[in-house]
């Protein structure tokens, strides 16, 4: 006998499997037992057999995956702006050296349908985007590098 816990919908549900006979089997959910009739297993065919029967192909070797490009070490002396949560880069409004001022719109970032403006948060100059239009990032991703 095999016993099972399930949970569908939240309600739990304690089921016993004993097969009785062949093609009859007995279950029990709850304490209620139900006798259900099953199939037996269908077997594959066997294969045929040949005197010369040739050996397996060994399986072609997997293509090596792709891995997704790795975010650019930040340059050091500068502050960080961050994605404040995961989503996809729409635009990105500023180069590398331009003079930014704090509450400027660095980014455009949407998550959840909707737009949200990444902001420089103090004054200073782009000294690296880590970023491009049309790219994912997650929460705590590196946007941009201030200076």
């Amino acid at each position: 006998m095999k016993e099972f816990t399930f949970k569908i919908n939240g309600a739990e549900y304690k089921c016993a499997v004993e097969e009785i006979e062949a093609g009859k089997t007995n279950v029990t959910v709850n304490g209620k037992v139900y006798t259900v009739e099953t199939e037996a297993p269908k077997a594959a065919a066997p294969a045929p057999k040949s005197a010369a029967a040739p050996a397996p192909k060994p399986a072609a070797p997997a293509a090596p995956k792709a891995e997704a490009p790795k975010p650019a070490a930040p340059v050091a002396g500068g502050v960080q702006v961050k994605s404040p949560l995961p989503g996809s880069v729409i635009k990105v409004l500023v180069s590398e050296g331009q003079a930014v001022k704090k509450g400027d719109t660095l980014l455009t970032l949407e998550s959840m349908k909707m737009e949200n403006a990444i902001m420089a948060e103090q004054d200073g100059t782009v000294k690296q985007i880590a970023v491009s239009a049309g790219q994912n990032v997650m929460q705590d991703d590196l946007l941009i590098v201030l200076g």
